[in-house]
């Protein structure tokens, strides 16, 4: 039970992780209630007394503008279409920098870095790229003109697990994207937000919305992607239903060992019932024996599942297929809460159902147990 509970809660975590460091807990943009995810989004002014705002918001880590604009790829004879994300140098490079697998995040406060680019490993492979090379880019026009084609290095690649974005996206500068496109440098397609507490996410959604433009939305990123979010929520129920199956399996187990123990001390029984014991006393001596052997039971099994999580935390051996399940590895998330509830709660179980069986002894008939000895 407790590593179950510690892999699906670390899955959960995981998972979730890798899309709010992509995308941020919140996206402030156009509101646009008919728009697909993956599709631009309308621009929109950005907005500094906002900006300055939100930062003030106890629960916002961070707020950085972003824009994306459609483009083709193209290097070695092979092109790939992808969406490129185009963020400031205010963005916090921190949730790149641990799914980049190779080369570096560009400075992008340094202009002569403008024409840098990351790539997923995905696309690089594709295109049969890699980190120091120069690609292709055919920039989308909206309005149907003529693409307009600029030259980009590669600086890094990265790799989320996640396909939507590995084999979807780029990211680039914004200033660069804006310039090469024509847009106003003032023009955005929104602002991602970092928090501090996710538990707080759709309230800190709620407070903002009263406080933006007119046209404009606050929206989570749990409402933006809820394909991944409803999965990663179905894994709790098939948690319940893993640990409903195992503790059904525990309590005959614990029934079946109370029951051979009476069988096996009948003719004891019915001697200490002939000495006078009442069957009160036979009961309590079974119970407590059951729960002894419960005990260290629950004991054992506790600290085994601890120091499994723990060894999978620390060198994870139990792997996975990333493009199925985003991870590569079996992520842990040792809740202490649970693994004291699952404790206590199975030992409770366990005294509850000891009552059961040993109720058994009081049937024991002395006389006929005594003559067949």
């Amino acid at each position: 039970m407790i590593v179950a509970s510690s892999f699906v809660n670390g899955f959960q975590q995981v998972v979730a992780e890798k899309i709010y460091s992509f995308w941020g807990h919140l996206r402030i943009e156009h509101y646009e209630p008919l728009r697909s995810t993956n599709s631009e989004a309308a621009l929109i002014i950005k907005n500094d007394s906002l900006e300055h705002y939100l930062q003030k918001y106890s629960n916002i880590k961070s707020i950085s503008p972003f824009v994306t604009h459609s483009a083709i790829l193209s290097a070695n004879g092979t092109i790939e279409g992808v969406m490129i994300k185009g963020i400031s140098f205010k963005y916090p490079t921190e949730n790149l920098i641990k799914y980049l697998k190779k080369g570096r995040i560009p400075n992008w406060k340094d202009t002569a870095q403008f024409q840098q680019i990351l790539l997923s490993t995905t696309i690089a492979s594709q295109l049969k790229t890699t980190v120091g090379a120069s690609i292709v880019v055919n920039f989308i026009s909206k309005d149907g003109a003529s693409p307009r084609v600029r030259k980009m290095i590669v600086a890094g690649l990265f790799s989320t697990g996640i396909d939507m974005y590995d084999q979807s996206y780029a990211i680039g500068n914004l200033e660069y994207l804006n310039k090469i496109n024509q847009i106003p440098l003032e023009s955005i397609n929104g602002y991602e937000i970092q928090l501090k507490e996710t538990s707080q996410m759709d309230q800190t959604a709620n407070q903002i919305f009263t406080f933006l433009p007119v046209g404009w939305n606050a929206i989570t990123i749990k409402n933006l992607s809820p394909e991944i979010f409803d999965w990663l929520a179905l894994q709790d129920t098939n948690k319940y239903i893993f640990l409903g199956l195992m503790l059904v399996v525990a309590t005959i187990n614990l029934i079946t060992c109370l029951i051979i123990l009476l069988l096996e001390r009948t003719n004891m029984i019915a001697v200490l019932k002939s000495l006078g014991a009442r069957d009160k006393l036979v009961q309590s001596i079974f119970i407590y024996y059951g729960s002894w052997i419960a005990s260290i039971g629950i004991l054992s099994g506790g600290i085994l599942g601890v120091a499994l999580c723990l060894v999978q935390q620390k060198w994870p051996f139990i792997k996975l297929n990333e493009e199925i399940y985003y991870v590569s590895t079996v992520p842990v998330q040792i809740n202490t809460i649970q693994v004291v509830a699952i404790v206590l709660g199975t030992f409770l179980i366990s005294m509850l159902i000891l009552l059961l069986p040993s109720a058994i002894s009081r049937k024991i008939n002395v006389s006929k147990t005594l003559q067949f000895k």
